[in-house]
């Protein structure tokens, strides 16, 4: 019979949502355990969130030197060394995969490798850990927490699965075995956009197929139009309102079968296909089932707070329901550990989560779309502002762009900000600051925004809203 060791908390996956879980609990004196089976940080650290970032970073470099005459520079026939870029990109996970395992260790985080699964405890389910070597151990606790995230979703019905040389998942598209000439990229939101950018960056010839009606479906539908024309002009091609019905391998390309608008089939062929159509939780072989832990479409439901319907159980992170961001899973794991340990912290509104999509140009945004905000009911004012009329995007040679800010009419209320441009991805906090804040468009007008930045077109737009803009 297995002995079994106590702790206060045990979380199960150490990603951006568990190993922050765990860091906060032991803060708040929680003697705490966490369990992966593979690499902590999770997928954000080591296949997701930084190491893309890595890559598209190298394309956005190489872009530049390409244009450096733009920029009154000389750069004679710029190339490109994939396997190093690659490299540099695994370099970085593994520098903040070790940066994590510092991080434990100095909070006095149990750190327990292997494979969980759960059975039926106390005061909380028991966790059972398998290692490498096949060997089980039990570990009891007064309540867990499952951050086992997700996987990218597959349709092995349709060919479209990750076997064989041809069909990639984001783990594959960032470790190439070649530089495609020809790639198809199937979804387009934040994940196959962001593939799609950096191999066409670098010179493949992109198609990106999205099921729906238009590029990037969860932003603002005039961002996406903007997107979409700015993808276009760099030479990718886009179709949406299209969906794959087939995939026919050949010898060195596979050939996929695309129904488009209007019920017609098209065949495209391209050298690799990246799968980029959604994500599926990882709960098999967790025991949920003989624990009547409560599920939807592979996700764990919970409530305000983390809880699942067992009682000592709790999930985060992808595991659970969207949006499907690390910064999500992190700010939830905070607020569940908070909730344990006894103090009164406020329940996450998604409303305010920013979204970032690190494409070129960079996409992010917060809150209502204007079209979700007059469903909604509200009588809007919109402001807008081009990157064209900021004094800073001109010097950076970055012009294109839109700063997009939605108001409540009645009450100035900002119900939500869109932006597509060069850095986005950092000026969309300002706007999310605001809203947790619940500022209305007074104190973000009388706000002084530092010239010459970005940020100006932020102050732009809230004053275009109100008929009060400057620059345009």
């Amino acid at each position: 019979m297995m002995s079994t060791q106590s702790f206060d908390l045990i979380i199960v996956g150490a990603g951006p949502g568990g190993y922050v879980a765990a860091i906060r609990a032991a803060q708040l004196g929680l003697k705490t355990a966490i369990v992966e089976r593979e690499h902590l940080g999770g997928v954000c650290l080591n296949w997701g969130c930084i190491p893309t970032k890595a890559l598209l970073r190298s394309a956005e470099v190489f872009d530049l030197m390409e244009n450096a005459k733009d920029f009154g520079l000389s750069c004679t026939k710029p190339d490109f060394d994939l396997e190093a870029v690659v490299k540099r990109s695994r370099q970085i996970a593994g520098q903040l995969s070790g940066g994590v395992k510092y991080l434990l260790k100095k909070n006095k985080v149990t750190v327990i490798d292997g494979t969980a699964r759960l059975e039926k405890g106390a005061k909380a389910p028991k966790v059972i850990v398998k290692d490498k070597a096949g060997k089980e151990a039990a570990y009891s606790a007064a309540h867990v927490i499952l951050a086992t995230g997700a996987r990218a979703r597959t349709i092995p019905a349709a060919g479209l699965a990750p076997e064989g040389k041809f069909i990639w998942t984001a783990k594959e598209a960032m470790t190439p075995d070649i530089m495609p000439k020809s790639l198809l990229v199937i979804g387009s939101g934040a994940i196959g956009i962001e593939f799609a950018s950096f191999y066409n960056a670098l010179g493949a010839d992109v198609t990106v197929v999205e099921m729906l009606d238009r590029v990037l479906p969860v932003e603002d539908a005039e961002i996406s139009a903007l997107a979409q024309k700015s993808f276009e002009k760099s030479g990718m091609k886009i179709l949406t309102s299209a969906q794959v019905e087939g995939v026919k391998p050949g010898k060195d390309t596979i050939t996929a079968s695309i129904k488009t608008k209007g019920g017609k089939t098209q065949n495209i062929a391209a050298e690799r296909i990246i799968l980029a159509i959604g994500i599926v939780g990882n709960v098999e072989n967790l025991g949920l089932e003989a624990l009547g832990v409560k599920t939807d479409r592979t996700h764990v439901v919970v409530d305000e707070f983390s809880r699942t319907n067992v009682p000592g159980l709790y999930a985060i992170g992808d595991l659970t329901a969207p949006p499907w961001l690390a910064h999500k899973a992190s700010h939830e794991g905070v607020i569940c550990v908070e909730k344990i340990a006894g103090n009164k912290p406020h329940a996450l509104d998604h409303g305010n989560i920013p979204g970032c999509t690190y494409c070129r140009p960079q996409v992010a945004s917060v809150g209502l779309t204007e079209a979700a905000a007059k469903d909604a009911g509200h009588k809007v004012r919109v402001g807008r502002f081009p990157f064209m009329g900021n004094g800073k995007a001109i010097a950076l040679g970055e012009p294109e762009g839109l700063v997009k800010t939605i108001f409540d009419a009645k009450t100035g209320e900002l119900l939500g900000a869109h932006m597509i441009g060069a850095e986005v991805t950092e000026l969309i906090q300002g706007y999310t600051l605001g809203r947790t804040l619940e500022t209305t468009e007074a104190e973000l007008m009388e706000t002084v925004f530092p010239h010459p930045t970005l940020s100006e077109m932020m102050h732009e737009s809230v004053l275009d809203a109100y008929g009060k803009v400057i620059h345009v």
